[in-house]
């Protein structure tokens, strides 16, 4: 684990803390909503490469990227635009995100993924109840009983996992948990370079029945085709969308080339 993860997951402990000092986390879970979210693997796991865009305003490799950005609004471009997901950052200081912006996007009715430093289930909670249909666990960030932990947690709260690895060590431990969606990140943590075979070394690692998602890197259409080509079921595009000059339309490019790829399996999975 890097200096800078630990940094951002003692930030994470922090705020945690003072949120859960304001309401504890049973008293939080009685404002889970009766119906579950729409279903994130479901969305995913249709044919061609579904396409996860994200909602972020800053990202600690580039500073800020969107200052302004109204997530509700950017959201709604997403959703015109067709995605299968979208992706809301909710990190306040180094992303510039907040549960607020969930819930925003979560009511457009698209599955939506909690992106955070998941580190206690209490905001695993906080993330149903702001209308996530999954949340992020990153395995560099967590050790094996709590990822067991806050995936059970999500699974009792009808939320699915996205859940992140970077190299085949983490890969191992993510399928340990038996995970329904396991995401490739091909940045490293440590030097926030982007590694773009990354996705295709640890791709044939990954079970059939997993839905196998590339993160990072994807900056336009011929990234998708290239992500379908070595086995990609969704790719999470978020810097190239955040900066577009028309986030719709470079949103709707992606998801054309997603629907027209040919990807290692065209037939919608069976849970």
């Amino acid at each position: 684990m890097t200096a800078f993860l630990d940094l951002l997951l003692d930030e994470a402990r922090v705020r945690v803390d003072a949120d859960r000092a304001e309401r504890d986390t049973a008293s939080l879970r009685a404002d889970v909503a009766p119906t579950a979210p729409p279903s994130f693997v479901d969305a995913l796991s249709a044919p061609g490469v579904g396409v996860i865009a994200e909602v972020k305003r800053a990202s600690p490799s580039r500073g800020d990227l969107a200052p302004d950005l109204d997530a509700a609004i950017r959201g709604r471009d997403y959703v015109q635009a067709g995605v299968a997901a979208i992706s809301v950052l909710t990190e306040p200081d180094r992303f510039k995100g907040s549960l607020a912006d969930l819930e925003a996007v979560a009511a457009l009715g698209t599955p939506t993924l909690r992106k955070d430093f998941t580190v206690d289930v209490h905001q695993v909670v906080q993330a149903r109840v702001a209308g996530a249909a999954a949340v992020l666990l990153i395995v560099a960030a967590l050790d094996d009983d709590q990822l067991a932990r806050f995936a059970a947690a999500a699974a009792d709260l009808d939320l699915a996992c996205l859940v992140e690895v970077h190299d085949e060590r983490e890969l191992g431990r993510a399928l340990a948990i038996e995970p329904a969606v396991v995401g490739v990140n091909a940045r490293d943590l440590r030097t926030f370079e982007v590694d773009r075979g990354a996705f295709a070394r640890l791709r044939p690692h990954i079970p059939d029945d997993v839905v196998a998602v590339a993160e990072s890197g994807i900056r336009g259409p011929d990234d998708v085709v290239r992500a379908a080509r070595v086995g990609a079921d969704a790719v999470l595009v978020g810097e190239s969308l955040v900066v577009a000059e028309d986030p719709r339309a470079a949103a709707t490019a992606l998801v054309e080339a997603g629907r027209t790829a040919t990807a290692a399996s065209s037939q919608p999975r069976r849970w």
